[in-house]
């Protein structure tokens, strides 16, 4: 017999924790104790760490960047609630910037960001790349204190971003030269 079970819903995003982060499928016989394994929504799956027990806020944040996948990038689009119309070249696009992107996810774990990169850049403890964890945010571009482009690590080499205008949310890896010499920081928000 299997019975599925989903997270009760939460204050930092229950849905979102429901909907998406696991569910566990409790595998019983009458001849064997019961064994519990946790299947992968298919959105956190692609090299994320397996969660489990209790999730940090930078998962959680992660997880609901993940949700945006394939979103369109708008420029000034995005709120704590999803996509939005955005402003200027965006006014007709319903997406994310990068900071929108960011500033969503991140709502989901219950912190609240500014709507601009270099603000972001602010908004947090200062954590050495090698110290990264996911839902951190990586900075690049700009000067070291004020960079123009922000994107959500979520595990190894691999990032979360809305890019550019034209493109939409997606996953990239940020060791290439490109994104290595734009470096300018790492920020764990909180």
């Amino acid at each position: 017999m299997t019975t599925r079970i989903t997270f009760p819903r939460l204050a930092i995003g229950g849905a979102l924790l429901s909907a998406l982060l696991t569910t566990l499928a409790i595998n019983a016989t009458p001849a064997r104790a019961t064994a519990v394994r946790a299947i992968p929504t298919p959105s956190l799956t692609d090299r994320l760490p397996e969660l489990k027990g209790t999730l940090t806020r930078g998962q959680i944040a992660a997880a609901a960047a993940l949700t945006q996948l394939g979103v369109s990038f708008s420029w000034g689009g995005g709120s704590t609630k999803g996509p939005t119309l955005g402003i200027g070249r965006g006014a007709t696009t319903r997406g994310f910037d990068c900071s929108g992107l960011t500033l969503y996810a991140w709502s989901r774990a219950g912190i609240r960001l500014s709507h601009h990169t270099a603000a972001q850049f602010r908004q947090g403890r200062k954590i050495p790349l090698r110290a990264r964890r996911t839902g951190d945010l990586l900075f690049f571009g700009g000067t070291p204190g004020a960079p123009t482009h922000v994107a959500l690590f979520l595990t190894g080499t691999l990032m979360i971003h809305a890019p550019k205008t034209g493109d939409v949310v997606r996953k990239a890896n940020f060791n290439t030269p490109y994104f290595r010499t734009a470096y300018r920081g790492t920020v764990r928000p909180g």
